[in-house]
C-alpha cells in the first residue's frame, strides 16, 4: 500500500535540518512547526492484488446469485402451476423438489470451494488406496448412469495411492463420473483409470461419448463455466473447478483433451 503525504515536510528523527518550508515559501522553525503543525493528509492506494481480488470477488458473487436466480424462478413457477385446473399436482411438486435441490446443490458447492480456497479443508494428508474408494463411487452411480444409459468401466490399478485424504479422493472421482454420465450421452461409456505413471501417478476418467469442441478445453475448470451442450444441464457448474483446486492444492496438474464425437478425457497427474 502506497502513502502520499502532503501538507507539511516531514524528516525522520536525528535530522539535522531546523528548518522546514512552508506552503507559502517562506522556511519556518521547527518550533514553529511543533506550536502550530499543519495538516497531514494521507493517500491510501489499494495493491493491485487487492483490487484484482475484490474484482474476483464480486464477478463471484454476481455469478452466484444468477445461477440461484433459475432454479428459483422455476420453483415459483411450478408452485403458481399447482393452482390451475386440471394441474397434476403430484408431478409439479416432484419437479419442484428436483429445484430445491439443485438450488441446494448450488450452495453446498458454492461453500465446499469457499473452504478449499480459505484452507479450513485439508486436501493432502498422507495417501489413501484408491481403488476401494474408485469402486464405492462407481457402485454409488450405478442408477444414475443406467438412467443416463451410460456405462462405468474400472481400470484400477489396486496398490496405487494418491495423495489425497478419502474425502478429498471422493469428491474428485464424484465429481468427474458426475461430469462423464451428464454430457457424454447415451450409449457412451466412461471408464474411470488409476495407475502408475513414471514418476507419479495418475487418476482419469474418458469417455468415447460427444466430446467438446478444442475452443472450450482451456475454459472447462472456470466456475460456472458450461459448453454449449451442456447449457441445460442440471449441474452447478463448480464441479470440475472443485476437482481442479483439489489437485492442485496436493501438488498435481489436471488436463483435459477432447474433440466433437470423440469424447472427452480428464487427467489428474500427481508426483511421486
Amino acid at each position: 500500500m502506497r502513502l502520499a503525504a502532503r501538507g507539511r515536510s516531514w524528516r525522520p528523527s536525528g535530522s539535522r535540518s531546523s528548518s522546514s518550508t512552508a506552503s507559502g515559501g517562506r522556511r519556518v522553525g521547527e518550533e514553529a512547526l511543533a506550536v502550530e503543525p499543519r495538516p497531514l493528509v494521507l493517500f491510501l492506494a489499494a495493491l493491485p492484488e487487492l483490487s484484482a481480488y475484490q474484482e474476483l470477488r464480486a464477478g463471484f458473487t454476481a455469478a452466484v446469485s444468477h445461477e440461484l436466480r433459475t432454479p428459483l424462478a422455476r420453483l415459483l413457477v411450478l408452485l403458481e402451476s399447482t393452482t390451475l385446473p386440471g394441474a397434476d399436482v403430484d408431478e409439479l411438486i416432484e419437479q419442484a423438489r428436483q429445484e430445491i435441490q439443485q438450488a441446494r446443490d448450488l450452495i453446498d458447492d458454492v461453500l465446499f470451494l469457499g473452504e478449499l480456497e480459505t484452507g479450513r479443508e485439508v486436501v493432502s494428508l498422507g495417501h489413501t488406496v484408491a481403488a476401494p474408494i474408485v469402486a464405492e463411487v462407481v457402485a454409488a452411480f450405478g442408477d444414475r448412469s443406467e438412467h443416463a444409459e451410460v456405462g462405468l468401466v474400472v481400470d484400477a490399478d489396486p496398490t496405487v495411492e494418491l495423495p489425497l485424504r478419502p474425502r478429498m479422493l471422493r469428491v474428485v472421482v464424484e465429481n468427474l463420473v458426475a461430469n462423464a454420465i451428464r454430457y457424454a450421452g447415451p450409449g457412451s461409456t466412461a471408464t474411470v483409470t488409476i495407475a502408475d505413471a513414471g514418476p507419479g501417478t495418475l487418476l482419469s476418467v474418458s469417455d468415447d461419448g460427444a466430446g467438446v469442441r478444442e475452443s472450450d478445453l482451456p475454459r472447462l475448470f472456470e466456475r460456472f463455466y458450461r459448453t454449449d451442450q451442456a447449457r441445460s444441464s442440471r449441474g452447478t457448474g463448480l464441479g470440475l473447478a472443485i476437482v481442479k483446486h483439489v489437485v492442485t492444492s496436493a501438488g498435481g496438474t489436471i488436463d483435459a483433451r477432447s474433440a466433437p464425437g470423440a469424447g472427452l478425457e480428464i487427467t489428474c497427474r500427481f508426483p511421486a
